[in-house]
């Protein structure tokens, strides 16, 4: 793991080096239309969906997402024959993943999307790619939470889509009050006013939101859990889970991948995790 020094604007500085190697930047949005076939063998473009709201991952800055998904998305989009200019992005909020890949809105989903065995049973993923743990969010003076134990009696906020919050009060036994946002953009703002006692998700989510605001949330720093970072891809696409298996292998073992982290997270308290996560089996 590495610790860097906070800063206050996260986001810009996720403009990967690597990711963007061949000139041009991809357009936002796909016009409702998967890409198709690989770069290779046919097909004019890939369409993925990434996260637009969320610091350091994915967030949209004028008409180009960036952050450390799109990167690593922009990455295998090339090992798969890909330029920049050929990805189509379209934004994917957690609720609805599985059905952008059912549908064909999307060839592949990138967008902090936990591998479950839920999941699994209606789309499938390639990786993982990164490892992140969960943790909780709070406003900057609240010193009463400090895990997922004190969360007894608040109110806690989490995306639509998302589990991390049945994690605590479901797995763990904790008795919050849940509070469901479309998004975590909304779960801030319901922080901020205070609505809500405290936001869960993934760490990795939550440093970019408290390094972009670190006088209005602090992030308590206590993981827990394990989210496994997959790609989403529609059921039955084994060829293509093995074919970008072989791309984020491949990503890590060239420093690609920390390269990326260090691009997005580098310059915040965040210790990033550095260690190359085992890939699972294709089903």
């Amino acid at each position: 793991m590495r610790v860097g020094r906070i800063s206050s604007i996260l986001g810009g500085t996720a403009a990967l080096a690597f990711a963007l190697t061949a000139c041009g930047t991809a357009d936002v949005g796909g016009g409702g239309e998967g890409g198709g076939d690989g770069g290779e063998g046919g097909g004019d473009t890939i369409t993925i969906g990434v996260k637009y709201d969320q610091p350091g991952l994915g967030l949209l800055e004028g008409d180009t997402p960036v952050g450390f998904d799109v990167d690593v998305a922009t990455y295998i989009a090339g090992e798969l024959g890909y330029s920049p200019e050929q990805i189509n992005w379209e934004e994917a909020a957690s609720a609805n993943r599985e059905s952008f890949l059912q549908q064909g809105t999307v060839d592949m989903v990138i967008a902090t999307y936990s591998i479950t065995d839920e999941r699994r049973q209606v789309v499938d993923f390639a990786g993982p790619y990164y490892v992140a743990q969960q943790d909780i969010l709070v406003a900057a003076d609240n010193t009463d939470i400090e895990g997922p134990e004190d969360l007894s009696g608040q109110v806690l906020c989490s995306a639509s889509g998302s589990r991390s919050a049945n994690n605590i009060v479901d797995d763990m036994g904790i008795d919050a009050e849940l509070r469901e946002a479309g998004n975590y953009s909304e779960c801030l703002e319901l922080l901020g006013n205070g609505t809500v006692d405290a936001v869960t998700t993934d760490n990795t989510i939550l440093a970019g939101f408290a390094a972009q605001n670190p006088d209005t949330y602090r992030m308590v720093n206590n993981p827990f859990g394990e989210e496994k970072y997959g790609v989403g891809l529609p059921a039955g696409s084994t060829e293509r889970c093995e074919e970008v298996n072989a791309a984020i292998t491949q990503m890590w073992e060239e420093g690609a991948a920390t390269e990326a982290l260090e691009n997005a997270f580098g310059a915040t308290d965040f210790a990033f995790e550095e260690e190359v996560p085992a890939i699972e089996d294709c089903a």
